[in-house]
């Protein structure tokens, strides 16, 4: 697999009580960061998987019934924590994002797609076919606020096509993986159930392998020890057997697979130790 560098970048966070995020979690509420990843490629640039919170998510959900996102999931959100404003401090200009990976579409992973005016989205047809007629209260109870959606989206989309269908690395309990850039560095894997075709991205750096498991499991944490959200997660979920089915195979991936880091887009750990600490990835 070809190598890529890999940051990881955090837009703030909402607060929820930890019970509800994994089993066996205390009845406080817990800081739970949005997370995007920076990846840049030796042929394809600078490639976003998500965006995390932006401003125009503060403004779409000053109005009900968008506003009820913000009531059930209280959002702290500061503009400088803006994917652009971020990647700008560290010498990349949003114009210079080539692509933006969407691993699902919910609102807390697409508030910032605005921002980046030449980028293209990638995604699985499925994911975006199943919000994009939502409005109102059924989209927002797929955490779907169509608002945040840029301009000809779907004309600067490139979902991921059959042609791009290949086997899943060996040992790894997915019936297919998707060759995301055409070279192998970038593999997307299918970990529905959260929501309707999201994907995972596996990778790696000269450091580490990876598997960005976007909302397949809340936390490092939950994984590592077998412990799944509170059923009552599962209101929101299009399919929570398949949810169970997605978690039950990163916990076995991380036996298998020890050396394999598990990146959950919401992980706690992961924003204190690899974001705020800082240690190389």
């Amino acid at each position: 697999m070809p190598k890529v560098r890999l940051r990881l970048f955090a837009t703030g966070y909402c607060t929820h009580p930890e019970w509800v995020t994994i089993r066996g979690g205390a009845l406080r509420a817990c800081r739970i960061p949005a997370l995007f990843a920076c990846i840049e490629h030796p042929s394809f640039g600078t490639v976003l998987v998500d965006t995390g919170y932006a401003d125009r998510f503060m403004k779409v959900t000053d109005r009900l019934p968008a506003r009820l996102y913000r009531a059930v999931t209280p959002v702290t959100f500061r503009g400088e924590d803006s994917a652009w404003l971020q990647l700008e401090a560290c010498g990349i200009d949003a114009e210079r994002v080539s692509a933006i990976v969407v691993t699902h579409f919910h609102a807390d992973h697409i508030a910032g797609l605005r921002d980046f005016p030449n980028a293209r989205f990638i995604y699985l047809p499925e994911a975006y076919e199943a919000v994009k007629r939502l409005r109102g209260l059924s989209a927002l109870r797929r955490a779907f606020l169509p608002g945040l959606l840029p301009e000809r989206f779907e004309e600067r989309s490139a979902p991921i096509g059959p042609e791009r269908r290949l086997a899943a690395p060996p040992g790894f309990p997915f019936p297919h993986a998707w060759d995301v850039l055409g070279d192998g560095s970038v593999l997307a894997v299918e970990l529905p159930g959260h929501a309707d075709g999201q994907i995972g991205l596996l990778l790696a750096t000269d450091r580490h392998d990876y598997l960005l498991c976007a909302d397949a499991a809340w936390s490092g944490k939950a994984v590592r020890d077998n412990r799944p959200p509170h059923p009552i997660a599962g209101f929101l979920m299009p399919d929570r057997r398949a949810y169970a089915d997605s978690f039950g195979k990163l916990v076995g991936l991380r036996r298998r697979f020890p050396h394999l880091r598990i990146v959950a887009s919401h992980c706690p750990d992961v924003w204190q130790d690899w974001v705020q600490g800082g240690e190389p990835l």
